[in-house]
């Protein structure tokens, strides 16, 4: 046998889990010698079609040299990836470099069982990521032109293909930079899959609940029962390997057992036997676990829950939980309540995602208590593989669904979470509440470091993100209730209703502090001596029916105290009235019931729920207006009051220009990643490397950034040196973090216009420092003057990338003014960036001073925008100052920390998370 190239180690990190096209999901890993049999067997088990579209020619079985060949490699020049489902292979891709160039030659054989299931496209994802990790450019395939698939899956992938035909043969050639395009090819594939894998989860066609009991109050006892009193629509069966019959129906002592294939595995068996529950349903082909069992804690635990996870993922499984308390699924077609509560939900079309079981059953509470219909809900529990963005990927197509709530303890992968949820948003309300320690603890059953991003850091991607942040989950049920049943508000126009004046003017300084605009205040009468009330209801109605009519009002507010003299079931008989005038209204209508006496009137609830609306067939399935009808109720004006801000707001960011995703042609993404991978090569873990100002230089480099030249000398003749080679004036600068930027500390001299002007500041600011150290001295080029600005980016483990963008100078160190995004930035989110700081005034011309470089400093946060969004390893970056001058902007001090090239925490290419 030859002897395998040692250019590189088995490289770990190319491993990983992926999901199929039809939301399956398999083992993807760098090939290796062990793999000749497998492969051996996949090659007999095809057709002669298939091996003649490989090979172009047909051949029985491989040689043992061709077998050496295909799963020998150096992981440099020759790289190839198996996918595998438990042992089987499924496929394998390789790719061969052209002698010493930065072109390779791709080839793959997907097994013909599994054609058609998105392999070709993952084996490319993946080649490609690794080809440009070793200095690849360029793919060449040679394809029959017969092979109609193959083509296709080169068409598809993204990648900009050209073709060519000799000698018979087709030749593909593509780039294999992730452009905008690329990528955005590749976030469709991943949507479809990650959608389709939690369709399979929320609408299995049968069910099996391992460890299902006869004992009640055990939570395999309730499980069974709430799944079969919930009316699910398929067969389900009760596993317990010591009953013979449980709920009626006969138990089953294993998955053997069972007459057909199980697509849903509901476990709730001890901590003990789950590692041989999870093999066994490996074993048997169940496409998805839900684990209810706890017990994951501490290290031991959470190596074990790894493994789990790898067991399933392996053979095709998705797993919810650990520690899940359930899914839910309304959908009269399944009518799925395999949770812990004892009863199906109200449908409506409001999908729910919880992360902690007991917050989950929060939500589910309040929900029935408020009357708010539910059209699927997920709880994660440990979210150990099935996570908040995998649940977006589902809800965002779900045609029942019509916004979203969330409750989160983390963000699972950052950048992911931000892509999906800019796109969900755009098509749904998205409204989210976070434990107050996200990024400070670590959730159970995860491994992660705490955050280092800046204060304001999630809030501020949240809004950018156009998700509705709330700091309770009583106030994501508060916002979700009107969503539940009212269209989102067209504007901030607002109309305010109501019986008692005080209560009008105190609704109207609460709406025009939240940034609505008044149209209309009217006064109704209130139920009494006077007024009877089918007379208040009459008049609320014809106000109601005036204001909806108008054209003039987005959203009405009506605000009833229904009197002293109250008797049952007025209040209801208000509220019925409000639904049934403003029911199919496209505007928005919320109410405020105070002082209400009646023992039966709930006033925070949705009230009149009658028949849920049905779409229809030839509805855009992009647009999914609320299923139920009803009026929100709350019990004060300034609940409603808020509620309708943030809907505002949200509804201004979505009719928003989307803005123009920016894209550099003079970027050099390849040498940028060989380079940091190169620098970090002796770096382990989390362990930081500062950058040279040379590696600076070089690096920033790559993205078309320059940083002024400067140079720290020890004697003189060195300064007076480096001075004629930057040309005259030149400024000097004390080599300290704080010193550098006070003049009136003595750290900065301008303006030196002369050899011996330079000499005798040199020998005045060593006098000056010499209290403070002595700090080193560095002389510099002269900038334009202008006004300093602060560029800084972090790779944080909850938010991912991070830009920071602020004004120098006291508006950021003391009154922490800074604002923070997350990439990509189109060019409307750089506008919004830079006007976003109070302090950003100085920017646009404040005063006399005239408005600086507004467009170059946009460019560069451009620039660092796309370098964070690429480099993943940058862990940290600081311009300060960044010099912002009319005509020009010009980086003055740059310093760059970059991280473990191997610890990635995204790239252009699928994987599913492990935690």
């Amino acid at each position: 046998m030859a002897e395998q190239k040692t250019k590189r180690p088995y490289p770990a990190h190319w491993e990983a889990d992926v999901l199929l096209r039809d939301g399956a999901t398999a083992r993807l890993r760098p090939v290796s010698p062990d793999d000749a049999d497998a492969l051996q067997q996949m090659h007999q088990g095809q057709s002669q079609d298939s091996i003649y579209f490989r090979y172009f020619t047909y051949k029985s079985q491989l040689s043992a040299k061709e077998l050496e060949r295909f799963t020998v490699v150096d992981y440099v020049d020759r790289v190839a990836f198996v996918v595998l489902l438990g042992d089987e292979l499924m496929g394998i891709g390789r790719y061969d470099r052209l002698g010493d160039s930065t072109e390779a030659e791709v080839a793959f054989n997907i097994a013909d069982a599994h054609q058609g299931r998105g392999l070709g496209s993952i084996l490319i994802e993946h080649l490609a990521a690794a080809g440009r990790e070793n200095g690849l450019r360029t793919f060449t395939a040679e394809v029959l032109p017969e092979n109609r698939k193959m083509l296709k899956v080169f068409q598809a992938a993204g990648f900009e293909t050209s073709r060519s035909f000799e000698d018979g043969v087709v030749v593909v050639e593509f780039p294999i930079d992730p452009t905008a395009r690329v990528r955005a090819v590749m976030e469709a594939r991943e949507h479809r899959a990650e959608a389709q894998s939690i369709a399979e989860l929320l609408r299995p066609e049968s069910i099996a609940v391992i460890g299902a009991s006869r004992q009640w109050g055990s939570v395999g006892f309730a499980l069974l029962e709430n799944i079969i009193e919930g009316g699910f629509t398929g067969p389900v069966y009760g596993i317990n390997k010591d009953a013979l019959e449980i709920a009626g129906m006969i138990s089953r002592t294993s998955l053997a057992e069972v007459p057909q294939e199980v697509e849903l595995a509901v476990v709730a068996v001890p901590y003990a036997e789950l590692p041989a529950v999870v093999q066994d349903c490996a074993e048997h082909g169940v496409k998805g676990l839900l684990i209810v069992t706890d017990g994951f804690t501490g290290e031991e635990g959470l190596a074990e829950q790894r493994r789990l996870v790898r067991v399933a993922r392996s053979h095709g499984m998705r797993v919810i939980g650990p520690a899940s308390a359930g899914i839910i699924n309304t959908d009269p077609q399944v009518s799925l309540n395999a949770s812990v509560s004892p009863q199906l939900p109200q449908r409506g079309s409001i999908g729910l995602f919880s992360q902690s079981a007991a917050v989950g059953a929060m939500l589910f509470t309040a929900a029935q208590q408020r009357g708010i219909g539910i059209s699927s809900m997920i709880n994660a529990g440990n979210r150990a593989d099935v996570s908040g963005n995998d649940a977006m990927q589902y809800l965002e197509d779900d045609v029942n669904t019509s916004a979203v709530g969330l409750y989160l303890e983390s963000f699972g992968n950052p950048r992911k979470f931000s892509r999906i949820v800019r796109r969900l948003a755009r098509k749904k309300p998205v409204v989210v509440s976070r434990s107050h320690g996200m990024g400070r603890r670590i959730p159970p059953g995860h491994s992660t470091r705490t955050t280092e991003a800046p204060h304001g850091t999630v809030p501020s991607m949240l809004r950018q993100s156009g998700a509705i942040e709330t700091d309770s989950y009583a106030a994501l049920m508060d916002i979700l209730q009107v969503l539940a049943c009212q269209p989102v508000p067209a504007g901030p126009r607002l109309t305010v209703l109501g019986n008692a004046p005080s209560l009008n003017r105190l609704t109207v300084e609460n709406a025009r502090s939240a940034g609505l605009e008044i149209v209309e205040v009217q006064d109704i009468p209130t139920p009494g001596d006077q007024h009877s009330i089918d007379d208040v209801i009459d008049s609320l109605t014809a106000a109601i029916r005036t204001a909806t009519q108008s054209g003039q009002t987005d959203a009405i507010i009506v605000v009833m105290q229904p009197g002293m003299q109250q008797r049952e079931g007025d209040a209801a008989r208000l509220a019925q009235a409000i639904n049934d005038v403003a029911d199919d209204s496209s505007i928005t209508v919320l109410a405020s019931f105070t002082a209400v006496l009646e023992n039966t009137f709930n006033p925070t609830a949705i009230a009149g729920q009658g028949q849920l609306r049905e779409r229809e067939p030839d509805a855009d399935p992009d647009v999914v207006e609320p299923q139920q009808r009803g009026l929100p109720i709350f019990a004060s004006m300034e609940q409603a009051v808020s509620v309708l801000s943030e809907l505002v707001q949200y509804r201004a960011w979505r009719d928003a220009e989307q803005g123009i995703a920016i894209e550099y042609e003079d970027i050099d993404r390849y040498k940028a990643e060989q380079l940091v991978d190169e620098w970090t090569e002796n770096a382990t873990g989390t362990e930081l490397v500062k950058l040279t100002r040379d590696q600076t230089d070089e690096l920033l480099a790559c993205y078309g950034i320059t940083v002024l030249p400067s140079r720290r000398f020890q004697t003189i003749d060195e300064a007076l040196e480096y001075a004629e080679e930057f040309g005259y004036p030149v400024a000097l600068k004390a080599d300290n973090t704080v010193l550098r930027h006070r003049l009136d500390l003595g750290g900065v001299r301008l303006n030196i216009d002369t050899p011996q002007a330079l000499r005798t500041n040199i020998e005045s600011m060593r006098e000056v420092l010499a209290p403070y150290g002595s700090p080193s001295i560095e002389v510099q080029a002269m900038a334009p003057t202008g006004q300093g600005c602060i560029v800084a980016a972090v790779e944080d483990p909850l938010v991912g990338p991070v830009i920071s963008f602020g004004i120098s100078g006291d508006a950021v160190e003391l009154l922490d003014d800074w604002v923070h995004v997350v990439p990509p930035l189109s060019d409307q989110d750089l506008d919004r960036l830079l006007r976003t700081p109070r302090a950003s005034a100085k920017l646009f011309g404040y005063g006399d001073i005239p408005a600086v470089d507004v467009e170059g400093v946009k460019d560069l946060v451009a620039r660092v925008s796309q370098l964070k969004d690429d480099l993943p390893q940058v862990a940290r970056l600081r311009f300060n100052p960044l010099l912002a001058a009319p005509g020009a902007t010009t980086v003055l001090k740059a310093e760059i920390y970059i991280a473990n090239a191997a610890v990635r925490t995204d790239s252009a290419r699928r994987a599913l998370l492990t935690q």
